[in-house]
């Protein structure tokens, strides 16, 4: 069974397409993590979290992205409280946030895991998601770097 690949292209065949659903996840995921959340107006939630923080300063030493505004006190679920290295089983993380949005958007996959690391002297986020493809139960893993921006 053929499954498209997204973002959709179109070739002189047709919309392009890939036999291995593997590729196919693949590709979706790299799209989901290049999508900032609200830049679709089909539906705004879709993205990644993490890409409408691409403007802000890391705060390398708390290891969260830093909140230059003033505030009284911290919110959970304000994304300047959240660890950018983490696991998806810790509690107020990006990579929490990540699985959730995968586990929305990728009904192919199931038993999602989603870890990401930080590494300061890179200047990159180094991310991997864990799983299994929901039609086979074979097991899946992607890999992608996230380049900082500041």
């Amino acid at each position: 069974m053929d499954s498209l690949l997204t973002p959709i292209d179109l070739t002189k065949y047709g919309l392009q397409r890939t036999s291995s659903i593997k590729e196919a996840i693949d590709a979706f995921l790299n799209l989901l993590l290049s999508t900032t959340c609200g830049e679709s107006p089909i539906d705004p939630q879709f993205g990644f979290i993490f890409n409408n923080m691409r403007f802000e300063i890391f705060n390398e030493r708390e290891g969260v992205v830093y909140n230059s505004l003033p505030s009284e006190e911290v919110d959970e679920d304000d994304l300047y409280s959240k660890k950018i290295s983490g696991n998806s089983k810790n509690f107020n993380t990006f990579a929490t946030d990540l699985r959730a949005a995968i586990m929305k958007y990728e009904p192919r996959l199931e038993n999602v895991a989603a870890t990401m690391s930080y590494i300061r002297e890179e200047r990159k986020v180094y991310v991997t998601v864990t799983g299994n493809i929901s039609e086979t139960k074979e097991k899946y893993q992607y890999e992608t770097i996230l380049n900082i921006w500041n």
